[in-house]
């Protein structure tokens, strides 16, 4: 698959074939929802358990008499009424740390990759250096590109520190290596803009 490369300014500048194996594959919805599914999982952090009636230290001794005490007929102080006892209906630990086959990882992240490919919704520029490192200037570059709402942007092994100064208040705009490379944000943004240096990274990622 062969893709022309652009420069910011919305010049050509030549183009790139692109490894079928990585951008040509059929994407299927079963693959990614398994893959997102697996990565929101593992952002989730371990609730911190409370601690219940049978969990706190206390005696177990009746607190008073049945009857006749004027009182409440509690049974001891471990109850979740009294200061220290424990806790009615706490929070329960919960692990959020699922596991998914790397191959099918490595797939899922393949065929996003080709869904943006197949739908016109990826972009590759010959880099993204820019010239004054102003938020203003690079916001009227993209204008001229016509990225859509959304754009993530994909460099190689480090980011462009200017590209990522001057795009850091442009909330559309999300900037990331390519080792950071994952299908919930590449599904997550309308268009998909690679680098040279990161379609190099990528399809040797997976040709290792």
């Amino acid at each position: 698959m062969k893709v022309t490369v652009q420069t910011l300014d919305a010049k050509g500048n030549g183009e790139i074939e692109l490894n079928d194996e990585v951008f040509g594959v059929e994407p299927r919805a079963d693959i990614l929802h398994r893959v997102v599914t697996w990565q929101l999982e593992k952002r989730r952090g371990t609730a911190r358990g409370a601690r219940e009636r049978s969990d706190v230290a206390r005696t177990g001794k009746k607190y008073g008499r049945q009857k006749g005490g004027g009182t409440a007929r509690h049974g001891d102080r471990r109850a979740p009424i009294f200061i220290g006892g424990g806790k009615a209906h706490g929070p329960r630990v919960r692990d959020f740390n699922p596991s998914l086959n790397k191959k099918v990882r490595a797939l899922g992240l393949r065929m996003a990759l080709s869904a943006k490919a197949r739908d016109g919704q990826l972009v590759v520029v010959d880099s993204l250096d820019v010239a004054e490192g102003k938020t203003r200037s690079l916001k009227a570059q993209l204008a001229k590109l016509g990225f859509g709402k959304t754009a993530l942007f994909i460099d190689g092994d480090a980011l462009n520190i200017g590209f990522a100064k001057a795009s850091s208040n442009l909330r559309e705009i999300d900037v990331m290596p390519a080792v950071g490379a994952n299908v919930y944000d590449i599904l997550k943004h309308e268009t998909l803009v690679l680098t040279r240096a990161a379609v190099e990274k990528l399809e040797a990622r997976f040709n290792g």
